[in-house]
């Protein structure tokens, strides 16, 4: 029997279009790893995929610089993702579909009325509800009510996107056309948060993955936002954190500390605040991202950013992890001052160490009678405080040299 005939849609057209079975094997890796998986799940990730469902989709667009669909068309593997989407049928997309208009709407409402409870919605861009959503209306309809009538029998929703996570820019500074995310909009539907200013499509191909290979949407933390994409600080993952921990700081553009590629935290990088995996899974075909470029993190992935995070380039007060009143300065240096300590302490512990061996090993070569006289308190290495050589009864009795001070009122001689 032909391998066509064995395996399903997703597979099948694969073939059909040239990608080898090593290139299949290559994505199926890479998504394996986004998922943050153990390579073991390589496999189960082949199985389902080859045996892939069609999963249509519908993507919607609100008050967006449609920059999400930008990163999305730029995705880092499209010779396979393209297919990928295709095969879940993306049958409603403003900027991708041919139709227009009329034409248009009745593709996503015949999607809706063939696929009940089986497609996934992908929202992007805030939901406009002051005065009625008038500040954006599609068809003659509000976005407002588009997303209720979608969302209420999609199999998902995925909010790409800060905007469409909690409302993103047109919600900054309490905005004039009440801006909200999709989850304050449409709370019991089945949410999936991808926030980013854009969110990488790397992680919207992962969380499509995950559902196709497990049968359930990936984990979540309280904000809805996958723990695979969202569950590690930026500040942990990042390339130029030794930096950090050295004291190593950029202190202005061109200096030499950016030159090096030192830690952008003092120029405002907002990593140490910020949950996402930007510096594992990166943009332009995994070669990049943001600080690796030379610019701080801004914290787009994170509740109200725009406003909590700006202005983007005055440093945060403290680091998250640490005491509350430890900032970056004390931490770096502490650091530094803490690995030297150590490394004093161990040599001056080796040091006794040895000194202890070598008086051992000229105990045991002395006679009997000399070793029985030669081990007194006085005269053993061990004894603390004990110098080697008579002591010098003129020698002054506090630090350095320094004569011992005297006790002062109210403390014991």
């Amino acid at each position: 029997m032909p391998e066509q005939a064995t395996r399903g849609p997703l597979y099948r057209a694969l073939l059909e279009r040239g990608v080898s079975r090593r290139a299949f094997l290559r994505f199926s890796a890479a998504m394996t790893a986004a998922l943050a998986l153990p390579p073991a799940y390589v496999a189960q990730i082949v199985g389902a995929l080859e045996q892939a469902p069609r999963i249509p989709v519908i993507w919607r667009e609100g008050q967006d610089c449609a920059g999400n669909t930008e990163a999305f068309l730029r995705a880092s593997d499209p010779s396979v993702t393209e297919i990928l989407l295709d095969i879940l049928s993306v049958d409603y997309h403003e900027v991708l579909m041919a139709p227009s208009g009329l034409a248009a709407e009745a593709s996503m409402l015949s999607t809706m009325e063939s696929f009940p409870d089986g497609y996934i919605l992908v929202i992007e861009g805030s939901i406009p509800t002051a005065e009625g959503g008038v500040y954006c209306t599609i068809g003659g309809r509000t976005f407002e009510s588009i997303v209720r009538e979608v969302a209420e029998h999609a199999l998902a929703v995925i909010a790409v996107g800060s905007c469409a996570f909690d409302g993103g820019l047109p919600a900054a500074g309490a905005g004039p056309t009440g801006a909200v995310g999709v989850q304050a909009l449409v709370p019991g539907a089945r949410i999936i948060n991808l926030p980013g200013c854009p969110m990488n499509p790397a992680n919207l191909t992962a969380t499509i993955v995950h559902y196709l290979t497990f049968g359930r949407l990936p984990a979540t933390d309280t904000a809805n936002r996958p723990y695979f994409a969202y569950g590690k600080l930026i500040h942990d993952q990042c390339e130029r954190r030794s930096h950090f921990e050295r004291g190593e700081f950029v202190l202005s553009w061109n200096d030499e500390g950016s030159r090096k590629a030192w830690c952008l935290y003092k120029m405002g990088c907002k990593g140490p605040a910020t949950l996402a995996n930007c510096p594992t899974i990166r943009f332009n075909e995994g070669t990049n991202w943001p600080v690796k470029a030379g610019h701080g993190c801004v914290g787009c992935t994170m509740s109200g950013f725009w406003d909590q995070m700006s202005p983007f380039y005055r440093r945060l007060p403290a680091t998250p992890g640490f005491a509350s009143d430890v900032t970056a300065d004390q931490l770096g240096v502490g650091l530094v001052a803490v690995v030297a300590g150590l490394t004093v302490a161990h040599g001056a512990a080796s040091y006794a160490r040895r000194r202890r061996a070598v008086a051992r090993e000229r105990m045991a070569a002395l006679p009997a009678g000399a070793a029985a006289t030669a081990e007194t308190p006085a005269a053993t290495a061990e004894t603390p405080g004990v110098r080697d050589g008579p002591v010098d009864a003129a020698a002054p009795a506090g630090p350095e040299g320094h004569e011992k001070p005297e006790p002062t009122e109210g403390t014991d001689a």
